[in-house]
């Protein structure tokens, strides 16, 4: 009778475990930024839009990629590339900013200057309804 029960609990148990590992799995890994980044540019791709309305378009519900810039940096560079309308939403220690693209950056979402320390989590946006291929390329590099 005991085993029969400890046949009825194993699998729960064990679809439980799945559940718990897809979801630590499925978190977006955190690329450090040091002062000297190498390679530079550093250049990310993934895809951009979501399900989630936001101020900044639609997006993922998790972040699609997390950078933590390890000390204080006076000048980086974030763009965002991709055949549709790109738009950059960065949560961070100095607060929640929204990048459109525009026609001086080229029809790219661009954010350039100093950056605090800290962890920053960035969720790349699509003004459409589509998702599309984007490239983001992280840059120490004054232009």
């Amino acid at each position: 009778m005991k085993t029969l029960r400890l046949l009825a609990i194993l699998p729960t148990a064990l679809a439980m475990s799945l559940v718990f590992t897809e979801a630590n799995l499925a978190q977006t890994p955190t690329i450090q930024i040091h002062q000297n980044l190498q390679p530079d540019p550093l250049v990310l791709n993934g895809k951009s839009g979501g399900t989630v309305k936001s101020n900044c378009g639609n997006i993922s519900a998790e972040p699609n990629q997390v950078i933590q810039v390890t000390e204080s940096l006076p000048y980086l560079r974030l763009t965002v590339e991709s055949q549709g309308k790109p738009t950059l939403l960065i949560d961070g220690p100095g607060g929640r900013f929204c990048v459109l693209a525009d026609s001086y950056s080229g029809g790219k979402s661009e954010l350039s200057g100093f950056w605090q320390a800290g962890r920053y989590s960035l969720h790349v946006g699509e003004l459409s309804k589509q998702e599309y291929s984007y490239t983001l390329s992280i840059s120490q590099k004054n232009k």
